[in-house]
């Protein structure tokens, strides 16, 4: 309901005529409507309404954030972890073959006899040289106890006193040194140098 402020104006108009002179009093009333309000009920309750319904907005959307956060943890929380098993990287094997041992005859016996003794060169030249197990600790302790070619990381394998070097050096030089120092070790017939310089 709009309350209407009136307002008053009086004024004093003196007339003239040629008889007489006279006074008169003029009132004027007038009304304005209410402004002290400036918002109409109507108004004021559409705002009111439109806030209460932004904040249920916000609030909504924030409770939504908060429960995807809480259902991403959940989740995280349920998935096992992952358990990831390296493979060592294999490296070829390497292959030692060993002579077969000679087989030693059986003595015959002819006639109750014993059989001879054999003295042959056969059994006093392989008991003298030494076998491949032996050469191949030899080499390994040659190239172990020197710290420039222990360094180097060659591998060596002997077969029936050949010995065959694998491996990468940095020169020429390096891969001349090693040849030479397994070619100095006791019971080594020949040696094969595979070994690669590498640029």
């Amino acid at each position: 309901m709009a309350y209407q402020e009136q307002q008053a104006e009086h004024r004093r108009i003196v007339v003239e005529t040629p008889n007489a002179r006279r006074e008169e009093v003029h009132s004027e009333a007038t009304r304005y409507p209410d402004r002290s309000s400036g918002i109409s009920g109507a108004a004021l309750a559409a705002i009111v309404i439109g806030v209460i319904a932004l904040a249920a907005i916000i609030i909504l959307f924030v409770m939504n954030q908060q429960q995807n956060a809480v259902n991403a943890n959940t989740t995280a929380q349920q998935q096992p972890p992952q358990t990831v098993i390296e493979q060592p990287a294999q490296q070829p094997p390497i292959i030692v073959q060993q002579p077969a041992a000679p087989a030693a005859q059986p003595p015959v016996i002819i006639n109750g006899q014993s059989a001879p003794a054999t003295t042959g060169g056969a059994t006093s030249s392989s008991s003298s040289a030494p076998d491949d197990s032996a050469i191949q600790t030899a080499v390994d302790k040659k190239l172990n106890n020197d710290p420039q070619l222990s360094a180097l990381g060659v591998t060596a394998t002997v077969i029936n006193g050949k010995v065959t070097l694998i491996g990468m050096v940095h020169s020429q030089a390096e891969k001349s040194q090693v040849e030479r120092a397994v070619k100095a070790v006791k019971g080594v017939k020949s040696v094969d140098n595979q070994i690669s310089v590498s640029d």
